[in-house]
């Protein structure tokens, strides 16, 4: 047992202490935190304003005072102080995240950008549209002139006789020209164009806006401590958090076991560690030390988790059991993982060798990443219940179903547990077979059915 340990920690150490591990485990908080705290220098940057001439050819008659109406600066300032109040209705700032309120609004009008300054031009009906088209491309954005050039439809507003369906618009824009000023244009034609039909068939378009429209109502959870605002977001991420805490943790250390069990073999260094201990005390010192390294960056990370919700005062939302599990699916996952690893690394000679062993491994392990949103959608599918029972997936997807808004029944997750200790179990088994004999075995590379042969040997 000493000499499990010993291993156990020289393999810890080995990986632990490189500038590789070390860089890897803190680049990505001190990278969200130069984010956070970097954000409002950001968003301070005020994007260029854009000036110019949108020139409309209006045979109707009826649109170009609606578009210019629409298009004026202060009513789309007004339109965006109007969406900045719904999505403050609609997705309030999180209880107790100091100035995360004042850093929304800051990013949402940076995502806005500045009011641009729109004249609305009306073209004769004799005008030449290609040379009205040719003054698009003259000059650039920076310098304003005519930005872009709307054609309307002889029957946009009253329908061509024998038609069943109003005509539409054209729209040629110059080359550059910022997305939102486009969008722009384009909303305040719908609206010009709606507002010219129902005024010639007499209709009051307030009324029909009123009748169509329906406010937003924000969900309340209720539960047994009583009513809470539904935190959408938070519903939706942490299926996905919880799968991604535990997909880096087990592959970082099931990565770092193949990779020295490897390296150790190419350079012969294996044939000094077993003149002091047995295949097995090596193949299980390798594993525990590795489980500590993986467990390593599921305590950083998820350590860092936790504090982003207890800063934004909404850690009730995580149960406290679910970190637990965590810890239960990590310890089974990794075992059968890097179980799969270790016999991968004593079987081959260097890691290019390993990469055909290695491909089905990471496609069966890639299925619950890949599939997470469409099984926290629909937790109780036959797929997600098949593959909560299926190792290796079932951890990751219990997991899954767990954090999601329909978790399984409590007799599902001690199966999937019990199923996974099972594997577990087979997977060292079948691992110390194939380590036992090919951690001193050179040569050709084998493939799955000399490993099996392998297991029948040993």
């Amino acid at each position: 047992m000493n000499k499990v340990i010993h291993v156990a920690f020289r393999e810890f150490l080995a990986t632990v202490a490189t500038k590789g591990f070390v860089f890897g485990l803190v680049v990505l908080p001190v990278v969200i935190l130069i984010v956070i705290f970097g954000m409002s220098l950001l968003f301070d940057e005020e994007a260029p304003r854009v000036e110019g001439q949108v020139a409309i050819l209006d045979p109707t008659g009826t649109v170009v005072d609606g578009l210019t109406e629409y298009l004026e600066p202060e009513a789309i300032a007004e339109r965006r102080e109007d969406f900045e109040d719904r999505l403050n209705e609609a997705m309030p700032a999180m209880p107790g995240a100091a100035g995360s309120e004042q850093a929304r609004n800051m990013a949402l009008q940076s995502i806005l950008g500045e009011v641009p300054k729109l004249e609305v031009v009306p073209l004769e009906g004799t005008v030449d549209l290609e040379e009205a088209k040719s003054r698009l491309h003259e000059g650039s954005v920076k310098e304003g002139g005519r930005l872009a050039l709307v054609v309307v439809e002889d029957d946009a507003v009253v329908k061509a006789a024998g038609e069943e369906a109003f005509g539409r618009y054209e729209l040629f824009i110059r080359e550059k020209l910022d997305d939102r000023v486009v969008d722009e244009i384009n909303a305040g034609m719908r609206n010009a164009i709606v507002d010219a039909r129902v005024e010639r068939e007499g209709l009051d378009r307030a009324y029909i806006d009123s009748l169509t429209r329906v406010g937003r109502v924000r969900s309340k959870t209720v539960t047994a401590e009583g009513e809470k605002e539904t935190n959408e977001l938070l519903n939706v991420m942490m299926p996905m958090a919880f799968m991604l805490l535990l997909f880096a943790s087990v592959m970082t250390g099931g990565q770092s076991l193949m990779t020295t069990t490897v390296e150790e073999k190419s350079s012969r260094v294996v044939e000094v560690l077993l003149s002091a201990v047995s295949p097995m005390q090596l193949m299980t010192g390798k594993i525990i030390g590795q489980m500590l390294v993986g467990f390593l960056v599921l305590a950083v990370y998820g350590g860092m988790g936790v504090a982003s919700l207890v800063v934004f005062a909404v850690a009730g939302m995580v149960d406290i059991s679910l970190l637990i599990y965590l810890v239960i699916f990590y310890l089974i996952a990794y075992f059968v993982i890097a179980s799969l690893m270790a016999a991968i690394g004593a079987a081959v000679n260097e890691m290019r060798e390993a990469q055909s062993l290695l491909g089905p491994v990471m496609i069966i392990v890639m299925i619950p990443w890949i599939l997470w949103m469409p099984i926290s959608r629909n937790p109780d599918s036959m797929f997600a219940i098949v593959t909560s029972f299926l190792p290796p997936l079932n951890p990751f997807v219990m997991l899954i179903r767990m954090t999601s808004t329909s978790p399984p029944p409590m007799w599902q997750v001690c199966l999937s547990i019990l199923i996974g200790v099972a594997s577990v179990y087979a997977a060292l088994w079948f691992a110390a077979k194939v380590f036992r004999v090919g951690v001193l075995m050179y040569g050709k590379p084998p493939n799955f059915a000399t490993l099996i042969r392998w297991v029948r040997m040993a």
